[in-house]
């Protein structure tokens, strides 16, 4: 494993880095080329003094992919806020070998803080971890103890709810996603002060909001984005959106996926995704639009859809299930709509009247801000996985024992919890 050391600036100098092994094997010993997002330590406290290396707060994150969806949005999008409180990260993908996941899980010792991102271990493995790890941060934004909404065996699932309540029972520290997955952690068993709720947020200072224009002859444009298993709802809804198209003239359906459905009344423009061009691409259409199935899977769902529509300015609509229902206020961030009738009002009225499409965005953006955007969680979220604020200045890396064995000192951390995240304005709460 390699990890970047922060180096005393020498006089007129900013930064220099020197890569150093660490002291035990790692990644590398096992034909692994180095951690995919090694992180540069900051080479200094916020307020200016000098860190050293046994300072330094160090975090190993384990995750599907380090261009993962879950990755991006609820991991490194708070890397800045990790290292402004004095800390590192380095982002790993889980191995899919075995045995070479057994050797992350050993280098894991090396690190202050692991956090697991969704995935469900078998006994074995997550024992292997658990020993391992000084402190475990579960982190998930599904209800990963189903199966999807799609899956031809149903919801349900005996062997997912076994590995769940495992890991959310022996876990250091849970961030859920929403309330219905706090709540569901804490029936399988965890303990309810480590549970923090962190929803997923966007960078608001990355989407630049949109400019309505006047009325136009220009065709209205509905937009979604998302993957081609979520697209599923869309197409389901069939109904709705040949209706939408037969009722409102110069209506379209701006798809930003990786496949397209089909419509009989409905135009539909196929746009491509790519993390480029994806904010560019939401914020070109004039209303953002999401549905999902009414089932305890999608109740696990954390909204990113909306967000990103609502950070870009747009007004949305939304069927009323799950966190649609956190995210929108009727009438003001946008409009929940049941049944096809009320999805033809709401888009018939936004279609029309371009003024207010201007003033619901702008107030859905407002709202993104000051309650589920990076910006406004950096303190929670540093409060939630080490206790301590951007402001604080971590407490030393290693203790005076360090000379004990890794696994010695991972089990003596086993019993300790995380303090509740700091109140701040739309705090990460811990579940009472």
């Amino acid at each position: 494993m390699w990890v970047i050391d922060a180096i005393t600036p020498a006089a007129g100098v900013d930064r220099q880095t020197d890569l150093k092994p660490s002291r035990r094997f790692g990644f590398a010993d096992f034909g692994w080329s180095k951690p995919i997002d090694p992180v540069t330590l900051p080479a200094k406290f916020t307020d200016g003094t000098i860190r050293d290396r046994r300072w330094t707060m160090r975090t190993i994150a384990l995750v599907e992919g380090y261009n993962h969806v879950c990755c991006r949005y609820r991991i490194r999008a708070f890397e800045p806020a990790i290292r402004a409180s004095g800390g590192s990260l380095i982002i790993e993908p889980l191995a899919e070998n075995v045995w070479k996941r057994m050797a992350q899980f050993h280098a894991a010792a090396d690190f202050d803080r692991v956090i697991l991102q969704r995935k469900l271990l078998d006994r074995f493995q997550f024992g292997i971890l658990r020993g391992w790890a000084r402190r475990l941060i579960f982190d998930f934004d599904d209800a990963v103890l189903y199966r999807d909404s799609y899956h031809p065996r149903g919801l349900h699932c005996k062997r997912r709810v076994d590995r769940f309540q495992r890991t959310v029972s022996q876990a250091d520290a849970i961030l859920a996603g929403n309330e219905f997955l706090a709540r569901t952690a804490l029936d399988h068993g965890a303990d309810p002060s480590r549970i923090h709720l962190m929803p997923t947020c966007v960078a608001i200072s990355t989407y630049q909001p949109k400019i309505v224009e006047p009325r136009t002859d220009r065709p209205i444009e509905l937009v979604w984005v998302g993957s081609s298993s979520t697209l599923q709802g869309i197409e389901r809804s069939a109904g709705i959106w040949n209706r939408l198209g037969r009722e409102i003239p110069r209506l379209r359906l701006r798809v930003i996926a990786d496949r397209f459905p089909r419509f009989d009344s409905l135009e539909v423009l196929e746009i491509r995704w790519t993390e480029a061009t994806e904010q560019v691409e939401i914020r070109a259409g004039d209303i953002g639009v999401s549905v999902i199935p009414d089932d305890l899977w999608s109740r696990g769902k954390c909204g990113l859809k909306l967000l990103q529509y609502m950070a870009s300015g747009l007004p949305v609509v939304a069927n009323p299930v799950g966190v649609h229902r956190e995210l929108i206020e009727h009438g003001e961030t946008g409009f929940l709509a049941s049944t096809p009738e009320e999805w033809l009002d709401a888009i018939r009225l936004l279609s029309n009247d371009p003024g207010l499409r201007r003033r619901i965005g702008e107030r859905a953006r407002e709202f993104v801000a000051r309650r589920y955007s990076v910006e406004s969680r950096a303190v929670d979220f540093v409060a939630a996985i080490t206790g301590k604020t951007l402001n604080e200045r971590a407490a030393p890396a290693r203790e005076a024992n360090d000379h004990h064995s890794p696994k010695s000192a991972a089990k003596a951390r086993i019993g300790e919890r995380f303090r509740p995240a700091s109140g701040r304005g739309g705090t990460a709460q811990t579940i009472q």
